[in-house]
């Protein structure tokens, strides 16, 4: 009997902080309830000005929810999208943008959106790798890269005169130097192993699709590298000779290019990666 009614009374405790817990688990959810539009938008809103995202979202996840139309939530899917941007939330970020232009396709803030998505995918999938390993997003998967650019060619396109266009411009002009540099990387990749036709074949494709970008002399001074490996000095030289017009500095011409990481390197794991192209641009 004295060991039952020991096992009731620990249960009535239990039951009662469990209670506690709960209840103190949906506190915010239960101010919030019933609360006009107004006021959950302007709570929502001063965490954003204050940065506390994940206030921020979480006030306007409960506007969309009591109140799924109207322009309160309309403002309030695009700061959250923003929010959820900054918190490196960025599948939920990609979620939110995108139900806000499926739902609103003309709204006047369409191009803003295409906008913040850009950002989000030249970030997505790379961010952390670069931050704490100092990696090249070159070498990686380039498909939210790719996407990043198809979103900033919609904000210059669609909305040319959009207070956005400018910067999305400048943004791909980036974006097309980084997929340059992976396909020079690429090229230089097969230059080390000898597979001269694989170069060439890199650099030419570097030089009729991003015409103009950084790495343009590269693929030059690849050019020349992989015709006097396949022992064809005539264009061996004829790549030469361009490259010695449009860049008598460049490291090939003396000698110096590519300049391959030391091997040793390779056995430190935190060296973070070093390319054949490092040396040429700090110069």
């Amino acid at each position: 009997m004295l060991r039952s009614a020991l096992l009731l009374v620990l249960l009535a405790l239990f039951t009662l902080s469990g209670c506690a817990r709960l209840k103190g688990m949906f506190k915010d959810d239960d101010e919030n309830e019933g609360v006009p539009v107004e006021q959950l938008y302007e709570k929502g809103h001063k965490s954003v000005r204050n940065g506390n995202w994940d206030n921020a979202v979480n006030n306007y996840k409960r506007l969309v929810a009591q109140y799924p139309y109207g322009n309160y939530t309309e403002q309030a899917l695009i700061e959250t999208a923003y929010a959820q941007y900054r918190m490196g939330n960025n599948e939920e970020a990609i979620s939110t943008i995108d139900r806000f232009i499926r739902t609103y396709p003309t709204h006047r803030n369409t191009a803003y959106m295409y906008y913040l998505r850009g950002l989000v995918n030249s970030n997505r999938d790379t961010v952390f790798l670069q931050k704490v390993w100092s990696l090249d997003a070159s070498r990686r998967d380039l498909a939210t890269p790719n996407q990043a650019y198809n979103d900033f060619t919609i904000v210059t396109e669609r909305y040319s005169n959009s207070r956005y266009a400018a910067d999305a411009r400048q943004r791909m002009v980036a974006l097309r130097n980084l997929f340059a540099r992976h396909e020079i990387e690429t090229a230089i990749y097969y230059i080390r192993r000898g597979a001269w036709v694989a170069a060439a074949d890199r650099a030419k494709y570097l030089l009729e699709t991003y015409p103009q970008s950084e790495y343009q002399n590269d693929a030059i001074a690849a050019l020349a590298t992989a015709y006097t490996g396949l022992g064809n000095e005539t264009l061996a030289n004829d790549a030469k000779r361009v490259l010695q017009q449009n860049d008598p500095q460049h490291p090939y011409l003396t000698g110096d290019w590519p300049d391959y990481p030391w091997t040793v390197r390779k056995l430190n794991p935190f060296a973070g990666e070093k390319s054949a192209l490092d040396k040429q641009k700090k110069d």
